[in-house]
């Protein structure tokens, strides 16, 4: 009986949306994992700490030389993740940013970036104050409208940067329909997808025509808040060629520690996936109908604006909530100071759940008039909700809902 309440519920969660993608588990299992590379057979990859490898002769070495250019611990934690995105190749980087970094070292002076405009602070931040001093051109568009990235188009255009869904105001973008539009304008645009907030088990950005997906692995990829980490997966040659290239050459790899770790959480990665769209759900039917909230954005929700698009392109949603709680910054403070189960902090994808403000945290960095067309206002949250009971979930955020009502009465009293 348990069971079959279970599936059901599984079932309502992923009505309307893609087919889960074919064997995840045991690929995420067993996928660059084998025993038989290692001498002693061992079933769970060892983490090889060494930073040098002896080598037969001058030149002639057994795979690995030097461990900035490679380590079998990474070697796993790679051949697993390309494996996930339906890829060939997958990079790991030191950070999210380390890999944005890495991949905007493909272009040169003159060249031009779109971005889509509402995207995680520190990838704004690195574009509009690093990228343009290194002489690149940044251009921001709302690419949930194709129009608007057409237009955004240049002749020197030569990377667009997709976040989908965005951050922290939880727009989605048609992959299909944005890459084909860009190849179609000019087939040498390099097409990348920051896929975050989806992890490889919700959405495939490459079978989607996009030419990178990369991820701050930091969130659901590790999913236990230890490891901070960037991935980077593509399946052509010439690009794995070029960032292979400058993974070794700017040096920003991660330790065989922090390969070990993640790797270890791509082992769960279905399981935890599933959980969080199914607390992320409950939680955000439970804030749509409460009057004490604004608005609710969450694409599983009916009520999302491109929620259409993401059943199209996804197996489902992850746990990230974003609203707009009734007031102003008083209340959306007092909200989050009262909350007990979650805890106020930046980052997400954990198997905690943690609560933010937007304009003073994660996206301090986006200049206000911005962050105003953003909508990214004072009384905007965004939840990452966890792994823990959903009942549990949602009676913190009941409280804390209560303890802001209670002070926005008294400042209307006030008044």
């Amino acid at each position: 009986m348990a069971t079959a309440q279970k599936e059901s519920e599984q079932n309502d969660c992923h009505a309307g949306f893609q087919s889960a993608f074919k064997s995840f588990a045991t690929v995420a299992i067993h996928v660059g994992q084998e025993p038989e590379q290692w001498k002693s057979m061992a079933v769970v990859p060892p983490i090889s700490l060494s930073t040098t490898f002896k080598q037969y002769g001058p030149g002639k070495h057994a795979g690995f030389e030097y461990s900035r250019s490679g380590n079998p611990t990474r070697n796993c934690l790679e051949k697993a993740v390309a494996a996930l995105d339906g890829g060939k190749y997958c990079l790991a980087l030191a950070s999210g940013l380390a890999a944005t970094m890495t991949i905007t070292h493909m272009l040169k002076s003159g060249d031009g970036i779109v971005c889509m405009d509402d995207v995680y602070g520190g990838t704004n931040r690195y574009f509009q104050r690093i990228a343009t001093e290194l002489g690149l051109k940044v251009d921001f568009a709302d690419c949930t409208q194709p129009e608007k990235l057409k237009a955004a188009l240049k002749p020197n255009t030569k990377l667009v940067w997709i976040e989908t869904p965005t951050n922290p105001t939880m727009k989605v973008v048609d992959i299909r329909a944005c890459s084909d539009l860009v190849h179609e304008h000019n087939k040498d645009i390099v097409v990348v997808v920051d896929n975050t907030f989806m992890s490889a088990y919700f959405q495939r950005p490459l079978a989607l025509g996009a030419d990178i997906c990369m991820y701050s692995a930091t969130k659901y990829m590790n999913g236990h808040s230890d490891v901070v980490m960037g991935l980077v997966s593509v399946s052509r040659d010439d690009l794995y060629e070029r960032l292979k290239f400058l993974q070794n050459a700017l040096g920003a790899v991660p330790s065989p520690f922090d390969c070990y770790l993640c790797n270890r959480g791509l082992k769960t990665l279905h399981l935890r996936m599933e959980q969080h769209f199914k607390g992320g759900l409950a939680a955000a039917k439970f804030l749509e109908a409460d009057p004490r909230v604004e608005r609710v954005i969450f694409p599983g929700l009916p009520s999302h604006p491109q929620h259409d698009v993401m059943k199209k392109q996804c197996t489902g949603c992850p746990g990230m909530i974003t609203f707009y709680i009734k007031g102003q910054l008083e209340h959306a403070s007092a909200f989050l100071s009262n909350l007990k189960l979650f805890s106020i902090a930046e980052s997400l994808g954990g198997y905690e759940s943690l609560a933010e403000h937007p304009a003073i945290m994660t996206h301090a960095s986006v200049p206000e008039k911005e962050r105003e067309v953003l909508g990214i206002s004072d009384t905007l949250i965004r939840l990452s909700v966890g792994l823990e009971n959903v009942e549990d979930v949602i009676k913190d955020l009941d409280q804390a809902l209560n303890a802001a009502v209670i002070l926005y009465r008294l400042v209307n009293q006030c008044v």
